[in-house]
């Protein structure tokens, strides 16, 4: 019995090898029918496909076939033409279009994918095997085993190994079953998971059954990993949002003592700074240096900032030190003021930002972990912008200058500073790692003049429980936050996390007032 059965396997693959031409028959029977016989013609066909065979799938893929009771017709260009021969032919007026029901074009797509398992191409391959293994059909494993033997990517042989025990998962050999049922639990894939439940629905056997429960338990097991993965890398992407958000606040509020509400207005400015380096490079610079306006678009996006910083303290913040509440209501007005001013440029609409071509697609982990390149790029700019803040407070002269004036303004200014120029300096770097956060925020979503909005209350947040002035503090509170907060959206939803996370600081402020370090700075001496 044994060798009956390869023996049919043998002969069905050296039949698969010598491609047959398209018959008037097979064209009939696949354009013609109920569906599932259709569907039976058009797989048996694509087992000794040839290129007519091909090009009449791809017509019926198109809704380009016509046919009579005796003979069916291909239309390009307005003209019919034989399937078969090629010829042109005149178009009776009898003639009906085909029509493919949702079934039919999964199964002319299936036949597509079937068809590439022969290209040359890696990527073009691997997809087809992605694509037949969402449609599994025994009758083209034939087509399979062809492919799998000629197959020399370790990636692609092992895809083409699941389409086979996909395929055979309703078999109507039990034995076939049971085994395909046992193959598949070794795949850690959502898909595999939806196949083996849809087989199940209908599985009468017991240790059929049983064998895909298993199977699906495993697979259960090792997605769990990958939802805390994803949780993860949720959590820490937040987190370094909410850092970059929150780092120049650590300045103007933590070292300062100033509320400024016009902080999110300076993430905006940022992010417009790098929405209009984008139209420079597309508008003035060739294609191929598109990739790059990123790279310029963050020095000029902390100098737009950073300016309109030093504008703002020059202008009016110098005159409310000493004075919270006062510089509160001050930079909410100057807030609204930027947001009508980027509105009167720019236009109330939101503007798309695209994401270079070495930040698109993402890195794939495990089958259901995916991390995207952007957050990725995003997190290791967020802990070099934090390197880059942390060694300018603290092994630089305008840091020390600044620490200097923080910690006790009258004998910095006895020992010569001036201490005008550093409040100045301070708020001006401050506002200029807003902006950087602007820019990084491009990347993840859209540019409008709200944007600021979405993140001056977490800033806040994150800087008053990480202890005011405590750049470590700041790092632990947003992270924390960030993490947790995607921990709690994994079974509550998105609301309910936002509503947790925010009990918990108020519980965390109220036993904890200074946060998680002392607070040091002006503040403090208040």
């Amino acid at each position: 019995m044994r060798f009956i059965q390869l023996f049919v396997v043998a002969f069905a693959l050296l039949a698969g090898t010598a491609a047959q031409a398209l018959t008037e028959g097979e064209a009939k029977a696949i354009a013609s029918g109920e569906s599932e016989s259709r569907i039976a013609a058009l797989n048996q066909a694509v087992i000794t496909a040839d290129d007519k065979t091909a090009a009449f799938i791809q017509a019926m893929s198109d809704d380009a076939v016509k046919y009579t009771a005796n003979r069916v017709f291909v239309i390009k260009d307005d003209k019919a033409f034989d399937p078969v021969t090629g010829a042109e032919l005149k178009l009776p007026d009898d003639a009906e279009d085909v029509v493919n029901n949702n079934l039919m074009r999964g199964a002319l797509d299936a036949a597509k994918a079937a068809l590439q398992l022969t290209s040359k191409d890696d990527s073009v391959r691997a997809e087809a095997a992605r694509s037949l293994f969402k449609e599994p059909d025994e009758s083209r494993l034939p087509l399979v085993e062809k492919a799998l033997a000629a197959e020399t990517n370790a990636g692609i042989k092992a895809q083409l190994e699941l389409v086979r025990a996909a395929s055979l998962l309703n078999s109507t050999d039990k034995a076939k079953r049971l085994a395909a049922a046992k193959d598949l639990g070794e795949s850690r894939s959502p898909d595999t998971k939806l196949l083996l439940n849809q087989r199940l629905a209908d599985e009468t056997e017991p240790e059929v059954r049983a064998a895909i429960q298993a199977s699906i338990a495993s697979i259960d097991g090792a997605l769990v990993w990958g939802d805390r993965i994803n949780a993860v890398f949720s959590g820490i992407s937040l987190g370094s949002v909410l850092l970059l958000a929150a780092l120049g606040l650590a300045i103007t509020y933590g070292l300062m003592g100033v509320i400024n509400m016009a902080h999110g207005e300076l993430m905006m400015i940022g992010a417009y700074a790098t929405y209009v380096m984008q139209g420079v490079f597309q508008r003035f610079l060739p294609e191929a240096a598109f990739g790059w306006y990123l790279v310029a678009a963050i020095p000029v996006a902390f100098l737009a900032s950073a300016l309109v910083g030093a504008v703002l303290e020059r202008g009016v913040i110098r005159f409310l030190y000493g004075r919270p509440l006062e510089t509160l209501l001050a930079t909410w007005g100057i807030s609204l003021m930027l947001q009508q001013l980027v509105r009167s440029l720019f236009g109330a609409q939101n503007v798309g930002v695209e994401n270079p071509g070495w930040m698109s697609g993402g890195f794939t982990m495990l089958s259901n972990v995916t991390l995207p390149w952007n957050r990725i790029c995003i997190i290791v700019f967020a802990v070099l912008v934090l390197l880059a803040m942390g060694w300018l407070i603290g092994r630089t002269r305008l840091g020390l200058f600044v620490r200097g004036v923080t910690q006790n303004r009258p004998i910095a200014s006895c020992m010569g500073v001036n201490t005008a120029r550093i409040d100045t300096y301070a708020f001006a770097l401050g506002s200029g790692i807003a902006g950087l956060a602007g820019c990084a925020l491009s990347q993840i979503g859209n540019v409008g003049p709200d944007l600021g909005q979405s993140y001056i209350v977490d800033s806040f947040m994150v800087v008053v429980m990480g202890g005011v002035g405590q750049l470590a503090g700041t790092v632990y509170a947003a992270m924390g936050l960030g993490i947790l907060n995607k921990f709690i959206e994994g079974w509550a939803g998105a609301v309910l996390a936002k509503i947790a996370v925010l009990v918990f600081i108020i519980i965390f402020i109220q036993k904890r007032p200074q946060g998680i370090f002392a607070m040091k700075g002006r503040s403090a001496e208040a």
